[in-house]
């Protein structure tokens, strides 16, 4: 083999440099080595690189009704099922982001004297992602990856792209401290952050429920007329009228919804098979909402018919969550389903057949003496459905994720099979040349990464021309995505997706390669 071969394989290996025969065995060859490579050299390492990728299969498909697992999960450890009701049980159709982005602005004209002309604003589906992050002080909105670093090229005032050089003017790094993201983690104001989504003592906000992408278009939208008319603003009164308005919209739309629930409500035919495997073997079955009874009720009744709550053991609505988890000075509160009120007398047990108003986890827990781990309480949000009761309760928790229908479509897509495979491969090769310190050498590898950063920008498009994918930045989850795992056992894009598993299956983790392990356990 001659040297340039034998360098050629180097480079095709997946770890770094091991030193040549006639090179010192230093840290690592591209570290010690001074000598020039010819252009034709580096070309043909690239080539070889190409040669490689194109020769590998494509990989399977991802299943889109697969039930992920972030840690190992025993179903058969599991006595009682509980669920939350909006975007878990109950999938909406984009018809009421829609509603609530309408009525929304409609707030924001009548009650808060915004100008007449965005009431001629429309609602854009496709402008944001759940799990962003916006700077309430500063009126950006950005996407933030598990180390709270900022994706440059995400970050908006407005519908206006900041550029790389506006962005580290604002922030001069990359990355935010923990305490500007998280100021609640000091201690203060921690319940007014569960609530409203925002830390009093915190300058960002963490949009991370599904019903928050109206709230996302419809901020940036109005920010956007504000700058397009030369009209002066400050952002946080804006943020804090959208909000506010957003708020306060949601009477009038439960009110359309359940007037109309054909128009807005998705129904899943397996709903009620997932329900009766439940109740087939002996599990027990609970709803805590923060949504109104009667609006809960006519949506049940569509999904599952009009005998829905003979699957259910409890009914708790207008919970509050996650003053629900936290706050044990809650007592629960009867409602009376004949005149829609709340009884004044005290519930000292929770029957089947009956509904409950607000109430607290302990008495939930102690009046049905429910158990840490042998619950599993499925959610949309890490924070208000999960956090508390994984951190502090030890109960099982399963997030619901609707995005992964499209995120999984986009994976499965060969493009992005493609591109993305091409992505590891060329970075792969990157850096293993990355430290070759001739001008020629440097050039090359510098357009590379040109060919890198190209890449990854088509791949983020793939799912969202302006953030991305929910659950990953260029390299790294999201800081979404890092909460998910955090909280939730397991996650899938809906509940009647666990009716491709056993009621006995066990979920395992995938086992994940540490930076310091193995590439790859085969050669």
């Amino acid at each position: 083999m001659s040297p340039r071969q034998g360098i050629t394989s180097l480079f095709l290996a997946s770890g770094r440099w091991r030193a040549a025969p006639t090179v010192r065995n230093t840290v690592g060859m591209c570290a010690s080595q001074k000598r020039e490579y010819s252009e034709d050299f580096l070309l043909k390492c690239y080539q070889d690189h190409r040669k490689l990728w194109e020769s590998k299969k494509m990989p399977e498909n991802v299943n889109p009704r697969s039930v992920f697992g972030n840690n190992e999960l025993d179903l058969r450890d599991i006595k009682v099922y509980g669920f939350d009701y909006d975007y878990t049980l109950a999938h909406y159709k984009v018809a009421v982001e829609n509603l609530i982005y309408d009525l929304g602005k409609n707030v924001l004209v009548s009650k808060y004297r915004y100008p007449e002309e965005i009431k001629n604003l429309q609602y854009n589906r496709d402008l944001a992602v759940r799990g962003l992050h916006y700077d309430i002080e500063k009126g950006l909105l950005m996407k933030l990856d598990q180390f709270q670093q900022l994706q440059i090229g995400s970050i908006y005032r407005g519908l206006t792209r900041l550029s790389q050089e506006e962005v580290m003017k604002i922030y001069g790094s990359r990355s935010l401290p923990l305490h500007y993201v998280e100021g609640h983690l000091k201690g203060l104001c921690e319940l007014a952050n569960f609530q409203t989504g925002v830390a009093m003592d915190t300058k960002m906000a963490h949009l991370a429920d599904l019903f928050s992408l109206p709230e996302m278009c419809l901020l940036s939208q109005v920010a956007q007329y504000f700058m397009d008319n030369d009209l002066p603003y400050h952002s946080v009164p804006l943020f804090n009228d959208v909000k506010a308005a957003i708020s306060s919209i949601h009477p009038e739309m439960h009110r359309i919804v359940a007037r109309n629930i054909d128009d807005y409500l998705i129904k899943d035919p397996g709903l009620v098979t997932f329900f009766e495997r439940l109740k087939n073997n002996n599990k027990e079955l609970f709803i805590i909402t923060n949504s109104p009874f009667s609006f809960v009720n006519v949506g049940m009744t569509y999904l599952l018919g009009e005998d829905w709550r003979q699957y259910f053991d409890v009914v708790i609505a207008s919970a509050k969550k996650p003053a629900f988890f936290t706050d044990s000075m809650r007592p629960f509160r009867e409602l009376n389903e004949e005149i829609l009120v709340q009884t004044w007398g005290p519930v000292t047990s929770l029957e089947k057949g009956k509904v409950y108003l607000e109430g607290n986890l302990r008495q939930l827990q102690e009046m049905r003496e429910w158990h840490g781990q042998e619950l599993l309480y499925f959610g949309d949000h890490p924070y208000s459905d999960l956090a508390d009761v994984s951190l502090n309760h030890s109960w099982r928790t399963g997030a619901i994720i609707w995005e992964l229908d499209y995120e999984i479509q986009c994976l499965n897509s060969l493009e992005y099979k493609k591109a993305s495979g091409w992505l590891v491969v060329l970075q792969s090769l990157i850096e293993s040349c990355q430290d070759l310190e001739d001008e020629t050498s440097r050039q090359i590898v510098k357009k590379w990464v040109e060919e890198r950063d190209q890449l990854r920008h088509k791949t983020k498009e793939m799912f969202n021309p302006q953030f991305g994918s929910v659950f990953r930045t260029h390299n790294n989850p999201t800081y979404f995505s890092r909460r998910l795992f955090r909280f939730a056992d397991i996650y899938t894009s809906r509940l009647s997706n666990l009716n491709d598993y056993s009621i006995n299956h066990t979920f395992y983790p995938r086992r994940g390669v540490l930076p310091h392990e193995y590439k790859s356990l085969f050669v």
